[in-house]
């Protein structure tokens, strides 16, 4: 073979190789693009930059004029009273207050993370993807906000601050006393009508409470919405919308479970041999 024909050999691969038919994917995405959308390269990125370096040097500065809480050296012989987990998992002892330890430590923690994985599965958006604002995801931002906020950084601020001795509870401007003693008396909700937890109507009485809250919880807003034509019941659908409300529902049984005990001295609602809710 000639030099010629192989270089028109491999010039007629290179045409090849460059002719394209059609619009790219790229192409066809520049034209969707609004006026009003801005990319994220460098106006969000930049911004979530600084916001990065801001937060190092408060944490930096923090940690130099400020000796960590430390607390006297260990001692194996002696358990400290009161004896609580790391800050970030006090959430989780506080729920022990209120919850059978396998509910406190077992499902409300695998619901949390079934939650956080169903997310991108549920969440639906008539624009699209990468509509965040509190305009556009208001029940989104209030659950979050709520779950996270109000309940889970508000159970680590009761541990951390409120539990004294004995797991008591002491206002921030009370000083702690090993000695106190309190007798309070609890009460499960059956109780309180004069029928035995442990017995069979009991039981039965219990877990028909707990079938009705989630029925109840579930159903009537469905068909409420349904009534009234909502959008978001025809994006979800029956089983995204009961899985929703589902999660939902668990959330709100924390609040309702922590009145019940603090306000009405109610410890269980449901008493089972295998576990208590």
């Amino acid at each position: 073979m000639s030099n010629s024909e192989e270089n028109k050999e491999k010039k007629d691969r290179h045409r090849a190789l460059a002719f394209i038919k059609g619009k790219t994917s790229a192409r066809e995405k520049d034209i969707d693009i609004s006026e009003d959308e801005i990319a994220t390269w460098p106006f969000l990125i930049r911004k979530e930059f600084l916001a990065a370096i801001i937060c190092t040097i408060i944490l930096i500065v923090w940690s130099v004029l400020f000796d960590a809480p430390l607390e006297e050296i260990s001692d194996p012989t002696m358990t400290p009273n009161p004896a609580k987990a790391p800050w970030y998992f006090l959430g989780l002892q506080e729920m022990l207050v209120y919850f059978d330890p396998w509910i406190a430590g077992v499902i409300f923690p695998m619901l949390i993370i079934a939650g956080l994985m169903v997310i991108p599965y549920v969440d639906s958006n008539p624009k699209g993807n990468g509509y965040y604002t509190f305009k556009e995801r208001k029940f989104a931002m209030l659950t979050f906000c709520f779950g996270f906020h109000v309940l889970w950084i508000l159970l680590i601020i009761v541990g951390v601050f409120m539990r004294g001795p004995g797991w008591l509870w002491f206002w921030p401007w009370h000083e702690w006393d090993p000695h106190r003693v309190v007798a309070e008396t609890n009460y499960d909700l059956t109780s309180l009508i004069g029928i035995r937890s442990n017995s069979l109507p009991g039981f039965m009485l219990g877990g028909l409470v707990l079938f009705g809250y989630f029925y109840l919880g579930i159903s009537f807003p469905y068909r409420f919405l349904k009534r009234r034509k909502s959008l978001a019941i025809e994006k979800l659908g029956f089983i995204r919308y009961t899985i929703v409300a589902f999660l939902f529902l668990c959330m709100m049984a924390l609040p309702i479970k922590v009145c019940l005990r603090l306000v009405f001295h109610i410890k269980y609602t449901w008493v089972t041999p295998w576990f208590n809710i």
